[in-house]
């Protein structure tokens, strides 16, 4: 399966201007559950497992942040993604004690524990890509994010 059919254009926010992942998680949160992908309680078991699993990635020119949790909590699987007109902080998944000033973030809602890892893998590949985080950041609106996922053709195994 694809990685673009976890990704809909009504989950994506572009250039959001906010000053902490909790105000992140809500914006996210509230898409996902609007469009009947999430139950009620996703929002608090992010917010919960980010405390102890932090989900920052310092990468070469654009960090992100991987924020999931339990498949309990999701309806349908989804991605939804916010790019950050400026950056915020988020501890960092490798190492809880540093920080990381994250510009796009990617909630995963995956309701089979055994697709987060291929979702990772899948999200590792799309995230080690600096020219495609780029048009990410660049793009206005949640089609053309869409579109460039979709041109750059990452499959899951």
């Amino acid at each position: 399966m694809r990685i673009s059919e976890y990704f809909n254009k009504e989950l994506i926010v572009t250039n959001l201007d906010v000053k902490s992942k909790e105000e992140i998680f809500k914006v996210l949160f509230k898409k996902l559950y609007d469009n009947g992908f999430v139950k009620e309680s996703f929002l608090d078991a992010i917010i919960k497992r980010e405390k102890t699993f932090p989900t920052g990635l310092q990468l070469n020119t654009y960090n992100v942040a991987i924020p999931h949790t339990d498949p309990e909590h999701v309806i349908k699987p989804a991605i939804a993604i916010a790019t950050l007109s400026k950056p915020v902080i988020f501890k960092n998944m490798a190492n809880p004690l540093e920080e990381v000033n994250v510009s796009i973030v990617f909630m995963m809602a995956l309701n089979e524990a055994h697709s987060q890892v291929e979702m990772l893998q899948q999200m590792v590949q799309l995230i080690q890509n600096d020219t495609l985080l780029e048009k990410i950041i660049e793009a206005n609106g949640g089609d053309k994010i869409i579109d460039i996922i979709k041109n750059a053709s990452f499959t899951l195994n």
